[in-house]
């Protein structure tokens, strides 16, 4: 398997090709295969900056960084590509995330909206679990903190 490059972009340095390409992988990942009708384009993205990972010519893994206020930042549409899970790409393109989160963003904290089951990937990165648990769009979710 060949190594996965990470791009990080504004909105508007994504070409019209690659950003069909996210919405695309994103619906398949967070709409089809999670069995969940949500609104998946939700006008954050272009005031976002996006982590793309391709191989070769493929996006496999994706992200995208948010101000939520003055103290946090935001992670969120975090994703690798169904046959690409499980190979470490999910830990490298968080820690690509998370380093660029802090480059732009450094004077504030990183909050993320967990799936519950995802809990301890994300506490082997550093996030510690806030206490809040609820459903978002039918799906168990935690709110956590990179401390």
């Amino acid at each position: 398997m060949s190594l996965v490059k990470f791009y990080v972009k504004k909105f508007n340095e994504i070409d019209s090709r690659t950003l069909h390409n996210i919405f695309l992988l994103r619906a398949e990942v967070f709409i089809v295969e999670q069995e969940c009708a949500y609104q998946d384009i939700d006008g954050k993205d272009s005031k976002s900056i996006h982590i793309i990972g391709m191989q070769k010519e493929e996006i496999i893994a994706y992200s995208r960084i948010m101000i939520l206020n003055n103290e946090f930042c935001s992670i969120g549409r975090v994703l690798v590509k169904k046959e690409f899970r499980k190979k470490g790409i999910g830990i490298k393109l968080m820690i690509k995330t998370i380093q660029e989160a802090n480059n732009e963003y450094n004077s504030r904290r990183i909050k993320i909206s967990a799936q519950e089951y995802l809990k301890n990937f994300y506490t082997n990165l550093g996030f510690k679990h806030t206490g809040k648990c609820y459903l978002e769009d039918g799906i168990p979710h935690i709110e956590m903190i990179l401390n």
